[in-house]
């Protein structure tokens, strides 16, 4: 009996805007090999926009695929795996030796394990949230830090053990069960329509005006809200659990 798959079909739009995200990804390789660090930053912050893109593209025109998704997260391997592995490794960590390259290469593996957990997760389960820290946020970081350095005027290779040391963060908080937002839906604020437009009107002209800082702070915010989250609820909890037990007269 023949039966109509329409989950293998290809459909092209989407997935150009992810072979767009690859293409940025690669360019930010050759860039980091040419010690271009601050071009190669930029290139994997616009592969992140290609990558959400391509999702949003395939819901909004109903092309999601198999195909789509399997090429999304090889992509993605490229682009969030080994584009900013080798340009941490080749801004920052190499002075380290073989500290340096084995963070590089810890970074790949979990960025790898980031995705195939992801891939293999329940379809039934919140898409509300992300397991562990999405790993083109974690890409992110790193290419904020290398603008945020060129802000600095810290141009070229550095040294400095913060650096080394945020490679493995991300790296464990991308295999970690820390719970970060996915941006997917927006959230049911008790916010008016024009208070909300006036809050990205300012949060815009904040990242026009200063763009290396606030992108920084932003994904900064963003790395810490995963632990930061499991530490209220743990709070709250706590507190809850210490709450004394009211008894009933009989």
């Amino acid at each position: 009996m023949k039966q109509d798959d329409t989950s293998n079909r290809f459909y092209p739009l989407p997935c150009m805007f992810t072979l767009a995200s690859a293409f940025c990804g690669f360019y930010a390789i050759i860039s980091s090999i040419n010690s271009e660090f601050k071009t190669a930053a930029i290139a994997i912050l616009i592969a992140a926009i290609f990558d959400t893109l391509d999702g949003r593209v395939a819901r909004m025109t109903n092309s999601t695929s198999e195909f789509g998704a399997e090429l999304d997260s090889l992509c993605d391997m490229v682009s969030f795996g080994v584009a900013p592995a080798v340009l941490g490794y080749l801004w920052a960590l190499h002075p380290y030796g073989r500290y340096g390259w084995l963070a590089a290469f810890l970074y790949v593996a979990m960025t790898s394990l980031r995705l195939a957990r992801f891939n293999a997760k329940d379809s039934t389960s919140d898409s509300k949230n992300f397991v562990g820290l999405p790993c083109p946020a974690a890409a992110a970081m790193i290419s904020a830090s290398v603008l945020f350095c060129h802000f600095l005027g810290i141009i070229g290779e550095v040294k400095h053990i913060s650096l080394l040391l945020l490679v493995y963060l991300l790296s464990y908080l991308m295999v970690s069960t820390h719970m970060y937002y996915s941006f997917k839906e927006i959230p049911t604020l008790k916010i008016k329509p024009f208070q909300i437009l006036v809050a990205f009107l300012l949060l815009f002209i904040l990242v026009a005006a200063e763009p290396q800082i606030m992108i920084f702070s932003l994904f900064l915010c963003y790395l810490v809200s995963g632990p930061g989250y499991g530490v209220y609820k743990k709070l709250k909890s706590m507190k809850k659990a210490q709450l004394p037990f009211k008894k009933h007269d009989s």
